[in-house]
C-alpha cells in the first residue's frame, strides 16, 4: 500500500518559497491531513514491522520518534520557521534512545534519506568504541564488508581525528576507521520512492542492513 499522496511532496515544495507562519497557518489543515497524520501512521507501521526484530520497540509510540517540523532558529542566521521535510528515529526509546540501534530518516521532496550508526558520542565512549574496534578488527571488517550493508549504505562516513591515543596506532595501521570520531552511514533514494507501495519494505531493508553493525557498536558503548 502507498502511505503518502503526491500532496505530501507538494506541500513542502510550496512551503519552500513561503516559509512563514502566515502561509503555514493558512495551510494547517492540509498539513494535518496530507503530512502529519500520514507520517505518524507510517512511523507506527514501521514500529510494528521492526518490532519482530527487536522486542524493545513493542510499546514505542510514534510521538516518541517524530521530530517537530519547527526549526530551532535561536542561534541560526536562517530564520525560516519550518523544516522542509518530516523526520523520525525508530529505535528503543525513540528520540531519547541512548543506543545506536535503529534508523533515522527524512522524507522530503528532494530525496528519501536514511541514516544509522554513531553520529554523536562523548569522549569516554569514543575511547571505548575505538578500543572495541581495535580488539575485534576481523569482526568489524566483516560487518562493513557485508554485501547487503555495502549494497544499501556503501561505506562508513564520519569526521576523523588527526591524532589518536598511542595504544590505537598499531590497529589503525590495519583499519584507518579507528581515526574516526563518527561512524555513521547513509543511503539516499529518489523522492518518488515516497509514493511507492514498497516504501515500508525499503525502510525495513535499511534497518536490517545496519542492525548487525549497530549491535557491534553497542557492545562497547556505556549508557547511564
Amino acid at each position: 500500500m502507498a502511505f503518502f499522496t503526491k500532496d505530501y511532496l507538494d506541500f513542502f515544495i510550496e512551503l519552500a518559497p513561503n516559509n512563514a507562519k502566515e502561509w503555514f497557518d493558512n495551510n494547517r489543515k492540509r498539513f494535518e491531513n496530507s503530512v502529519k497524520k500520514p507520517f505518524s501512521d507510517f512511523v507506527q507501521h514501521l514500529i510494528h514491522s521492526f518490532e519482530k526484530h527487536d522486542s524493545r520497540l513493542k510499546d514505542l509510540e510514534p510521538n516518541a520518534c517524530i521530530f517537530r517540523i519547527n526549526r530551532d532558529i535561536r542561534f541560526s542566521k536562517d530564520k525560516a520557521p519550518y523544516k522542509l521535510f518530516c523526520s523520525a528515529v525508530v529505535a528503543p526509546n525513540g528520540k531519547k534512545s541512548e543506543a545506536v540501534n535503529g534508523i533515522y530518516f527524512e522524507l522530503s521532496p528532494e530525496a528519501l534519506r536514511v541514516y544509522g550508526g554513531v553520529y554523536e558520542i562523548d569522549k569516554d565512549n569514543l575511547y571505548l568504541l575505538r578500543e572495541g574496534i581495535s580488539a575485534h578488527l576481523n569482526d568489524f571488517q566483516s560487518l562493513i564488508n557485508d554485501p547487503e550493508f555495502k549494497a544499501v549504505f556503501g561505506e562508513i562516513k564520519g569526521e576523523k581525528n588527526k591524532i589518536i591515543p598511542a595504544e590505537f596506532k598499531q590497529a589503525a595501521e590495519k583499519q584507518d576507521l579507528i581515526f574516526n570520531k563518527q561512524w555513521y552511514y547513509m543511503a539516499e533514494f529518489p523522492a518518488e520512492q515516497l509514493l511507492s507501495d514498497d516504501l515500508d519494505r525499503l525502510l525495513e531493508r535499511c534497518y536490517l542492513a545496519g542492525k548487525p553493525l549497530e549491535e557491534f557498536f553497542n557492545q562497547f558503548i556505556q549508557r547511564s
